[in-house]
């Protein structure tokens, strides 16, 4: 057995030239800072995802950029053309996230990422010819191909990461996506706000071409990497998948641990093909609907369950917090600067989510988003009710000059109350729900269809986010519904919804390789699903029945 220095492994059988292993525990190599680094490069991808989320609501309020799309003068841009350069680029990223599904399985998990990043940056230079000839397709047309981009990036970058991580950091590397997004909304905010007294285009210019530097660092850094070796194994390429494994997991090609990992790989992929068998473009996505809807394991069930999950995580009601709060609070007198309130709640968002990082491997994904979501609700709840009873929802009428309908809430101290409470509302959605949506989408899914299912639950995401985008300013509009307080009674029932949801169909996934998942699927219920230990390995099932790994041995 060649050790190369490490530690040994257990004794291990032989199958087809690859190495097997009966010992559930030694199906990985150690995890090295190589393994960290190259891994946690990949979440580099959130940056742009929430920087390209972040950046438009400052530049939509800049009087230049308003000048450019509407006229000399004008106040603001209207509604309807906020409402469509805003949600256009959901638009963009709801059909890239299901292109992307099929790129990542022709041309490789690693190349369909850069090829997003290039879409992303033809984007951006059509944005930057804002204010040139027709003044409102230039940034339409650019932020529905930049959002392409996006959606390339968001479904690929979290199937990439979940496909190279080690096992047992796996959930705190995914969560370090969640994170570069929370960085990202932070940057955007940052550089409207330095940017936002020029008296030139660099107004809106610069905070568009930022976005070029996120793409170029992405991309270049994965020229480097490799590719996802479960991309290779489905693609029968053995060679090239160990070669992957060995430089993710920092050791030689040869070495035991590699070959034990890659046969585990192999002979999952194996079973599932069995199961999943390849068939036609559309076959291929008629599979992630195959299944009972009473079956845990069926497709059907998981596909549900990263949709729904990625639902949930927009009914949370944190677009409302980090889109409309801002002006929603600043209308009660309580706040003077609304920048300030704005950054308060974003660096909120930024130093919570690390939390998760040793939460999510320590306690489990079931468990946070259970914990979380109780969390949430209790805080919705009560801003809604401080607000219905002594809170926002009671006011006095106190005009001046430059704002003749300014009206101020009578009691201050309880507007203050719930502005706490929604910074611990943030707290609790950054911590839980915000990374552990997207790191079971990419753990739920078997081989076969996995890069579809994750392309889904992600176009799942930005269709709800469009949805609610759309949707609440006809909630709180003081000319439509006017809910002012109220509407957090609905993200609280909706929150409600998510803490049952989890308890009965969200399953732990702690600790275990993306094959071991789809074999606790079968085997147990969700509310079970903490207390399952994988008892045998699939390449070491394969030898024990004399069985042969048909992908051609290194």
């Amino acid at each position: 057995m060649s050790t190369h220095g490490e530690k040994e492994v257990p004794a291990a059988s032989h199958v087809g030239g690859l190495a097997t292993t009966q010992d559930v525990e030694r199906i990985e190599a150690p995890v090295t800072w190589k393994a960290y680094l190259l891994c946690a490069f990949a979440s580099f991808g959130g940056i742009f995802f929430g920087y390209d989320s972040g950046y438009i609501n400052g530049v939509l309020g800049s009087q230049i950029f308003i000048d450019a799309v509407e006229f000399a003068g004008a106040k603001a841009i209207s509604e309807s053309r906020t409402s469509l350069i805003v949600s256009i680029l959901s638009c963009g990223t709801f059909f890239g996230a299901l292109i992307a599904g099929d790129a990542a399985d022709w041309i490789g998990r690693k190349w369909t990422v850069i090829l997003g990043c290039f879409i992303y940056i033809i984007g951006v230079v059509i944005q930057m010819f804002t204010g040139l000839g027709d003044p409102l397709g230039a940034i339409v047309a650019g932020r529905l191909i930049a959002g392409i981009g996006v959606g390339f990036e968001s479904a690929v970058v979290i199937l990439y990461m979940s496909e190279i991580c080690p096992r047992k950091v796996r959930g705190a590397l995914v969560a370090g996506y969640q994170f570069c997004i929370t960085i990202g909304i932070m940057l955007a905010a940052c550089v409207v706000y330095a940017t936002e007294g020029r008296s030139d285009t660099g107004s809106y210019r610069i905070p568009i071409a930022i976005q070029f530097l996120w793409a170029i660092i992405l991309a270049g850094g994965l020229f480097l990497l490799p590719d996802s070796p479960r991309y290779f194994v489905k693609k029968a390429n053995l060679p090239a998948a160990t070669d992957a494994l060995a430089r993710l997991r920092g050791q030689p090609k040869d070495s035991e641990y590699i070959q034990v990992e890659l046969a585990e790989i192999v002979a999952n992929e194996e079973y599932e093909r069995q199961l999943i068998p390849n068939t036609t473009w559309f076959g291929s996505w008629a599979n992630c609907f195959k299944g009972s809807l009473f079956k845990a394991n069926s497709n059907l069930r998981k596909t549900i369950l990263g949709t729904s999950l990625q639902m949930m995580q927009q009914w949370t009601g944190v677009n409302f917090i980090f889109y409309y709060s801002t002006p929603f609070l600043k209308s009660t007198g309580a706040i003077s600067n609304s920048f300030v309130i704005s950054m308060i709640f974003t660096v909120i968002n930024v130093c919570s989510t690390p939390i998760s990082f040793w939460t999510v491997e320590r306690f489990g994904r079931r468990t946070i988003l259970l914990w979380g979501a109780l969390g949430m609700l209790i805080c919705q709840f009560l801003v809604a009710i401080i607000g219905v009873t002594i809170g926002f929802n009671h006011t006095y009428p106190a005009p001046t000059a430059e704002e003749p309908e300014r009206t101020l809430a009578n009691n201050i101290s309880a507007v203050n109350a719930q502005i706490a409470f929604i910074a611990i509302f943030i707290f609790f959605f950054a911590s839980t729900w915000g990374p552990g949506a997207w790191i079971l989408i990419g753990e739920i899914f078997p081989l076969p269809i996995r890069s579809r299912g994750v392309g889904l639950s992600t176009a799942s995401n930005w269709l709800w986010n469009t949805i609610i985008a759309v949707i609440t300013p006809y909630m709180v509009g003081t000319d439509k519904g006017n809910m002012k307080s109220s509407v957090f009674f609905v993200w609280g029932g909706l929150c409600t919804f998510a803490f049952i949801y989890t308890f009965l169909f969200v399953p732990e996934t702690k600790g275990l390789s993306l094959e071991q998942v789809d074999k606790m699927m079968e085997e147990t219920t969700p509310r079970t699903s903490a207390k399952w230990k994988p008892h045998t390995t699939f390449a070491g099932s394969q030898a024990s029945n004399g069985a042969y790994l048909k992908h051609e041995a290194v």
